[in-house]
């Protein structure tokens, strides 16, 4: 029951298509870009990537 969230399709591609907006505003508003130094964008990189991988586990069952 703890795992149902990454169960859901729809949710999980809200949350990607989210993290895709935050992305490509990020890069061309504010200039992040990977290994440049800056904590945001590696923070969301980070936090994205746990997310991911807890999806994955869930889903595998």
């Amino acid at each position: 029951m703890a795992f149902s969230i990454a169960r859901d399709s729809s949710l999980v591609t809200a949350i990607g298509l989210a993290v895709a907006l935050v992305a490509i505003v990020g890069t061309q508003v504010f200039g992040w870009e990977w290994g440049s130094g800056q904590l945001v964008p590696t923070a969301i990189g980070v936090g994205v990537a746990v997310i991911a991988i807890f999806v994955v586990l869930a889903r595998r069952g």
